[in-house]
């Protein structure tokens, strides 16, 4: 029982996110935004305190929870897992206990904390897992998307508003690639041995591994009911059961209950205190039974009530004045980043590259960055006008950012941010070039930025 509502809690959650990344009606983001809040790195970039220690209390009393549930990379390599085993021989398909790679998990986690200290944006971009799935559904799944509802937009016709066009474009090359190398190996990771990313490059799996050593709900063997025939091990995609020294390495366990699905004689169990060796006998059917009840209700309810006090909590943000560039800097070069980014810096040291804001901008104006900020900021969003304009009444991309990278703004309050400065290129103005009345700048400018002034031949020029 356990094991499916894992399973339930985990497609529900997995779906919702991939579904934020592609819904281009904006509806989603209402209601489940905070799944995207929730993530373990975006709140940690983010400040995000509250989530943090929602996450941290999770994971104390339940394990690795978050690994199982709510990481869509995590539920990702699950799916892959679950369709190898179904293709792959009897012999192949089994998993069996391996040492942990504990130097190398270190490391990659050192790594990280080094990237994100030093403002190295990167570095928490490739090693972060919700960044990775969502340039995974941008690059890859978005323009499956896309096709399929414009094939219904076409075949149902201007007179049904369910599915409205949309463009399908490349962000960006650079992107796509890494994307594509990032389904490919976590897929033939979770192909061959399940959540080995997971166990040695994820520094989430690593910091939430070493916090559920000390959770209050284990997955525990009864040495004494242990027939030791190695079900639990062969089927526990984290190698993480070493059953014949009946030992569990709860730094790599991500709480899958697939151990105790598997267990015919139920040795395995996932309790608060460790089982009884005197009296194994007392292991029956009946208070099995009700002991995975009550487990059922209790985790039910405390996850229920996390998530709904994650939503409910609003964060007040006070506008922050946004630091203008100087003019001694001030070349057409320099990146415009989207509005609420406040400057580089916090936009770099803030954004994982998850290019949530890229998918979800109505104009189709932000991309993925290419060398606009630097190599250590490879990805992060920058926009770029050739397909439209900034629209002075559209806050999507921050309201979907998820660590702050781009702070909430009021539609108030964005008129009143410059992003940057128009530059105005005389010789290719046609007033100039070609002599010609035209005021299309003046007349289309939401801020009255622009003036005019005639010419004695009476064509205008700004």
């Amino acid at each position: 029982m356990l094991k499916k509502m894992r399973i339930a809690l985990a497609i529900a959650c997995f779906i919702v996110i991939s579904l934020l990344f592609l819904d281009i009606s904006g509806v989603l983001h209402k209601n489940f935004a905070f799944l995207a809040e929730f993530q373990f790195i975006p709140a940690l970039l983010a400040l995000n305190v509250v989530v943090l220690v929602v996450l941290a209390v999770l994971t104390l009393v339940f394990g690795r929870i978050y690994c199982s549930v709510i990481c869509p990379t995590g539920v990702y390599q699950d799916i892959v897992s679950y369709f190898a085993r179904r293709i792959k021989s009897k012999k192949t398909r089994r998993y069996s206990f391996s040492a942990a790679k504990t130097v190398l998990r270190i490391v990659v986690l050192a790594v990280f904390i080094v990237g994100v200290v030093a403002g190295i944006g990167i570095v928490s971009a490739i090693l972060d897992p919700y960044g990775a799935y969502g340039r995974m559904v941008t690059e890859l799944v978005s323009p499956v998307y896309g096709a399929v509802n414009n094939l219904f937009a076409k075949v149902l016709g201007v007179q049904h508003y369910t599915f409205a066009p949309t463009e399908i474009w490349i962000k960006s090359i650079f992107s796509l690639v890494l994307a594509s190398l990032t389904l490919l190996i976590i897929g033939f990771l979770a192909w061959r041995s399940g959540r080995t990313y997971c166990n040695t490059f994820c520094p989430v799996g690593t910091i939430l591994g070493y916090l559920s050593k000390f959770s209050i709900l284990k997955l525990r063997i009864d040495k004494t009911s242990c027939t030791m025939c190695g079900r639990c091990s062969r089927d526990c995609k984290a190698s993480c059961i070493d059953f014949k020294n009946h030992t569990i390495d709860y730094t790599r366990c991500v709480t899958c209950f697939n151990c105790i699905e598997s267990c015919k004689d139920g040795s395995m169990t996932y309790s608060i205190k460790k089982v009884a060796k005197k009296q194994p006998l007392e292991i029956v059917g009946v208070s099995s039974e009700n002991n995975s009840r009550r487990q059922f209700f209790i985790t039910s309810l405390l996850m229920a009530a996390s998530a709904t006090g994650l939503k409910a909590q609003e964060k007040k943000r006070s506008m922050i004045k946004f630091p203008a560039v100087r003019k001694d800097r001030y070349k057409r070069s320099i990146p415009v980043s989207p509005p609420g980014s406040l400057s580089h810096d916090n936009l770099n040291d803030k954004c994982t590259a998850c290019l949530l804001c890229v998918n979800q901008c109505p104009d189709k104006i932000i991309r993925p960055s290419v060398n606009e900020y630097g190599w250590t900021a490879v990805m992060q969003p920058t926009l770029s006008f050739e397909r439209g304009y900034c629209r002075t009444d559209c806050t999507v991309c921050s309201d979907v950012c998820p660590t702050d990278a781009i702070t909430k703004l009021s539609k108030g309050d964005k008129t009143k941010v410059a992003m940057g400065h128009a530059v105005y290129v005389r010789e290719n103005c046609i007033v100039v070039k070609d002599d010609v009345n035209c005021d299309g700048c003046w007349r289309i400018c939401p801020t009255d930025a622009i003036t005019r002034e005639y010419r004695d031949s009476g064509a205008s020029y700004l």
